[in-house]
């Protein structure tokens, strides 16, 4: 890979730890906006995307689902990552010293139990990086942040509190994006990535997806969601077991193809090593 990996979030963001731990080496190119990560990619400034679509605690990510289809991009790579949530302050703090915890509002209550503790007030910020450089700029004893230990030490924070998270699995997936797509690899552990919607009759979801039960594919993931406002209009997300040069698999896509308006294979790549 000859260019950088693009991520929304600053450095030390949870999505930096999946782009440091799926692609080694890789220079990285923070993005304010999911948007701007697919552009990145799509321009050519960035070779791969690392987009976050779902938490095992809060469900999916916002609007990444109705992005994908009009992206362009291909997924060909899955990652997770285990969320620790770690209270960083500036050098010579303690944990007495700290009186508030700046962190992004869905960080926050994922360690109340903790804050509450230790009389911590929590502080909402728009991004968890952001508020570990925003704690070092500020060089104040009192004031904490939650991060990763990554972004401990690109700020030069110290860990007060390390994996202080009320829950112990809380985990987020990440899908790698490309400008190509890649459905050369092939193993017992596949999975394709799709969106379709089904034509305007009755019982079309449930004979679209027959295809699937009859042919003994096991669909893993159907959500939906609206396509430009309007509630009549649905489109779904769905993620199959399997290659698309799978017999079975060919002939439930075949069916379901029959049923839908709109079929867009948007990736084809094997399960995660850390899935589950």
């Amino acid at each position: 890979m000859s260019g950088p990996i693009a991520f929304q979030g600053e450095p030390g963001a949870y999505s930096h730890q999946a782009c440091a731990e799926a692609r080694p080496g890789m220079e990285i190119l923070p993005c304010t906006t999911f948007q701007e990560v697919v552009d990145a990619v799509k321009s050519g400034e960035a070779e791969l995307g690392m987009l976050a679509v779902e938490n095992s605690t809060y469900g999916r990510v916002a609007d990444v689902h109705s992005l994908l289809p009009k992206s362009g991009l291909h997924i060909i790579d899955e990652a997770f990552v285990r969320v620790h949530v770690n209270l960083l302050g500036v050098k010579g703090a303690r944990l007495e010293d700290v009186r508030e915890a700046h962190g992004h509002v869905v960080i926050l209550p994922q360690c109340a139990g903790f804050l509450k503790q230790h009389g911590i007030r929590g502080v909402v910020s728009s991004d968890n990086a952001k508020a570990a450089r925003e704690a070092a700029e500020a060089n104040n004893t009192a004031r904490g942040a939650l991060a990763s230990e990554l972004a401990a030490g690109i700020y030069g924070l110290e860990v007060l509190g390390r994996h202080i998270e009320d829950q112990g699995n809380n985990t987020t997936r990440f899908l790698v994006m490309s400008r190509e797509p890649d459905h050369s690899r092939r193993s017992e552990n596949m999975i394709t990535s799709f969106t379709f919607q089904v034509r305007n009759i009755p019982a079309a979801l449930y004979k679209a997806l027959g295809g699937f039960a009859t042919n003994g594919v096991n669909m893993t993931k159907l959500e939906s969601y609206m396509v430009g406002g309007r509630f009549i209009a649905t489109a779904f997300y769905a993620e199959v077991d399997g290659h698309p040069g799978d017999p079975a698999l060919a002939r439930a896509l075949e069916e379901l193809n029959f049923f839908t308006t709109e079929l867009n294979i948007l990736g084809v790549y094997p399960s995660a090593r850390t899935r589950g």
